[in-house]
């Protein structure tokens, strides 16, 4: 007998997104390309509402 959930159950998709910033381990922050720390980007933010850090827990976010 196979369970009712694996009727339905899909592999997750890989969706391809691009993030304007990259985690800078001296400062311990996102950064822009131009250097600017990325929480101090109100459109960006407003545009992603948030800089998840990509160091360490997936939870963590700079403010």
């Amino acid at each position: 007998m196979q369970p009712f959930a694996l009727n339905y159950a899909r592999p997750a998709v890989k969706l391809e997104a691009t993030t304007p910033y990259v985690y800078d381990p001296g400062l311990q922050l996102n950064v822009l390309m131009d250097g600017r720390v990325a929480a101090g980007d109100h459109a960006l933010l407003r545009e992603l509402g948030t800089t998840t850090s990509t160091a360490g827990s997936k939870t963590h976010f700079d403010d």
